[in-house]
């Protein structure tokens, strides 16, 4: 049993995306993509896609609420050969239902992931600075701060904002 920041209880169970999932993770994912504030995509996935996508990851994650899909990520290496002892992830949680600390459980789950994959070290190449919810969890997880990238992300409207890399070892 878990209870979210309302004191409801509710079942919360994290596990591997299973295919039966594949179009609920796909909304999900999609939703952020349209959004244009967190993920560098630009177009979204279509089902083929997402599930050649989602089954190419070291590992995606899967956060349910009383067996509805919640959230998902995706854990993979951030680069090749001599660097690929350093992971870099994804999250995605329904908007619907932001704000009741599921993120925190799926970037807690992909740490402990991490580790069971042999990851040293997690990083995030891109968070965008606007993104005070995402900035706040990480930073209160231990994620430590490496710099600043100024007009890193293009925004929607053709704008440019900065990201901010972090990292986290493992």
């Amino acid at each position: 049993m878990w209870k979210n920041k309302g004191s409801v209880t509710m079942e919360l169970t994290l596990n591997e995306l299973k295919e039966e999932d594949l179009d609920t993770a796909l909304k999900i994912w999609n939703e952020v993509v349209r959004e244009a504030n967190a993920f560098p995509q630009t177009e979204e996935m279509k089902r083929d896609e997402a599930l050649e996508f989602f089954s190419s990851q070291s590992f995606t994650g899967t956060a349910k609420i009383d067996d509805k899909l919640a959230g998902i990520y995706i854990l993979h290496p951030n680069n090749v050969g001599r660097c690929s002892h350093i992971a870099n992830a994804s999250y995605a949680v329904d908007k619907e239902i932001r704000g009741k600390h599921i993120g925190k459980e799926l970037v807690k789950h992909s740490l402990k992931k991490a580790r069971e994959l042999n990851f040293k070290i997690l990083q995030f190449n891109a968070v965008v600075k606007s993104n005070k919810g995402a900035i706040h969890l990480y930073e209160s997880l231990g994620f430590k701060k490496l710099g600043v990238i100024p007009g890193g992300y293009l925004k929607k409207d053709g704008t440019y904002e900065d990201i901010i890399s972090y990292i986290y070892k493992l």
